[in-house]
């Protein structure tokens, strides 16, 4: 099949120039990508249509069109303009992207062929293949790894500051997206049943579909880059094993690593928390934290943007305050190999992951670290409850610092079970393979009912809502 992947404020390109690194792309940037390599391995031909950026500050994402090295006639990266040649952020995108549809469609039309399916990605993604469909009829599938209403929960949106959420975070035209995109699509993808239920039944979400129709969703699970994150040793290993040991110490002790970016709902300083309060624990490990970009965030945090900075300098305090500086490690890891031959080394020690997010929708971070061979500590909020229910790990609370430290202790004290425990899980359940078949499933079931319905003012259901929730 021709398959088009609709990521819009995606900025794929062959170096994986800034993947993960912004806030607008993050780890969806990575689904997409590996997703897509794995089904034209399947033997599809595949696009990663994605916006086009002229701009000095971002001159990966300049050409018309890209691959990936060794895909090359089987993957295209296909950019397309709209909004201008800057960079904008992804809550600017919203009036721009009929544009990018049209601009899109004339390139399929006249130039090229028109793909038989999209996937679209995001609210936006999910809003241009809306478009997409009502111009070509063409079907898709709708993955939002996150939606708009939970964001709007969790950054504290009231009928007081609605209007200035409204302004920063164009939560009507997201959410107005998402409801259509649901309504639409051929099926609905989640990564876990939780996220189904959970994030798919939020009352801004009601009409736009029933999330007990076993018809409409496909729950699959992404997968691990074994190509990158594997327990066998790579060649530069060793070389790498010796500068990491500058700044782990003497080799035996084991470590609680954390390497998730520097964002508050991450929740790092849950961690170090548990470290200051826990005796047991820092008799047991050290800690590990990774922070890209800078080797000594005492001295360099200045480097650091100014939203990092707010959550690192706590985290700081706390190392500080609690003597926790002779046993706290960061590692500047500037790649994904080195972040892999990290676990490796780390593993090797005994050592345990830890992502103590305040929710987490999937959580691909502790499934990486156990293809490595560390055994995961995760939060019991989202996605890991599902991964992790039948082992493989050990859950915690990200809001108690006790129970943090419960479960890293745990974790040590088992580590060996947990690690082949959870790295059997990942060769069973979790690999891109398997993602890249379960859309194609997907993709070739029998459609779903239409839902035809007006689509209400988003706008005037998120205002009622506020109004609801603060009555009850």
């Amino acid at each position: 099949m021709h398959i088009a992947f609709l990521n819009p404020q995606g900025n794929f390109d062959p170096n994986d120039s800034y993947l993960t690194e912004h806030p607008d792309f993050g780890g969806q940037l990575v689904y997409v990508k590996e997703t897509a390599l794995a089904m034209a391995e399947q033997g599809h031909k595949i696009d990663i249509v994605t916006r086009r950026i002229r701009d000095d500050a971002w001159p990966e994402f300049a050409a018309d069109e890209d691959t990936y090295p060794g895909y090359e006639g089987r993957v295209r990266i296909l950019r397309f303009p709209c909004g201008g040649d800057v960079f904008l952020g992804k809550e600017h995108l919203w009036p721009y992207l009929p544009e990018f549809v049209d601009n899109m469609l004339e390139f399929y039309i006249i130039h090229d062929s028109p793909p038989e399916f999209f996937t679209a990605h995001y609210g936006d993604g999910g809003y241009c293949a809306v478009l997409a469909q009502s111009k070509t009829n063409i079907p898709f599938t709708f993955t939002g790894h996150s939606l708009g209403a939970q964001k709007l929960d969790k950054l504290g949106t009231t009928l007081e500051n609605v209007d200035v959420m409204q302004d920063r975070f164009a939560f009507s035209q997201r959410v107005a997206a998402e409801r259509m995109s649901m309504r639409r699509a051929h099926r609905i993808i989640t990564s876990t049943e939780q996220e189904r239920y959970e994030q798919y039944s939020h009352p801004l979400y009601a009409g736009a579909l029933d999330v007990r129709m076993p018809h409409t969703f496909r729950v699959q699970p992404p997968g691990v880059n074994m190509r990158v994150f594997s327990a066998r040793t790579r060649p530069d290993d060793a070389e790498f094993e010796a500068k990491l040991n500058q700044h782990l110490g003497p080799n035996g002790t084991p470590y609680v690593l954390v390497s998730s970016r520097l964002d508050e709902k991450k929740n790092i300083i849950g961690v170090v928390e548990a470290f200051a309060r826990s005796a047991a624990l820092r008799e047991r490990a050290k800690l590990a934290i990774c922070i890209r970009g800078i080797d000594d965030p005492f001295a360099e945090i200045s480097k650091l943007p100014t939203a990092e900075r707010a959550v690192l300098r706590p985290i700081l305090d706390i190392i500080s305050e609690n003597g926790l500086k002779e046993r706290t490690a960061f590692l500047n890891l500037h790649s994904q190999y080195e972040l892999a031959a990290a676990y490796r080394i780390l593993a090797a020690r005994g050592s345990v992951f830890a992502l103590t997010a305040f929710y987490e929708p999937f959580g691909l971070a502790p499934i990486e670290a156990a293809a490595c061979g560390l055994a995961p500590v995760a939060t019991r909020n989202g996605g890991p409850s599902e991964t992790f229910a039948e082992g493989g790990g050990v859950l915690v609370d990200p809001f108690d610092a006790d129970d943090i430290a419960r479960g890293l202790l745990e974790a040590l004290e088992n580590q060996q079970e947990l690690a082949d425990e959870a790295h059997n899980m990942v060769l069973r359940k979790f690999t891109w393979h398997q993602t890249a078949t379960g859309y194609i499933e997907a993709i070739t079931s029998i459609p779903r009912p239409g839902n035809n319905l007006l689509h209400p003012d988003a706008c005037e259901l998120i205002r009622a809502y506020l109004e609801d929730r603060e009555k009850n």
